[in-house]
């Protein structure tokens, strides 16, 4: 007579492995998330500060307006106070 024991460790390790595998792929969608979120946030400070040393070399009715786009400054005697900020506490 034979005695057979069937063991399911593939479904209990199954029913564990779903929430862990998932709960690691939420957390590495979030943080890659925040890192391009402070990623587009430096971008910006740097493009902010490219545009301000243009202006002191070319002011050009064209870099005023990118600068604009990038401060949502309207008024030139704005951006121009933005730039001598920008370039004083350097």
């Amino acid at each position: 007579m034979k005695f057979e024991v069937k063991t399911d460790n593939k479904g209990a390790f199954e029913s564990v492995a779903w929430p862990v595998f998932l709960s690691i792929m939420l957390l590495i969608t979030i943080i890659s998330a925040i890192i391009s979120i402070n990623l587009t946030r430096i971008s910006r400070i740097y493009e902010i500060n490219y545009f301000c040393k243009v202006i002191f070399i070319d002011k050009s009715s064209k870099n005023f307006k990118k600068l604009s786009k990038l401060t949502k400054h309207s008024n030139k005697q704005k951006i121009w106070d933005l730039c001598k900020k920008i370039n004083d506490s350097r």
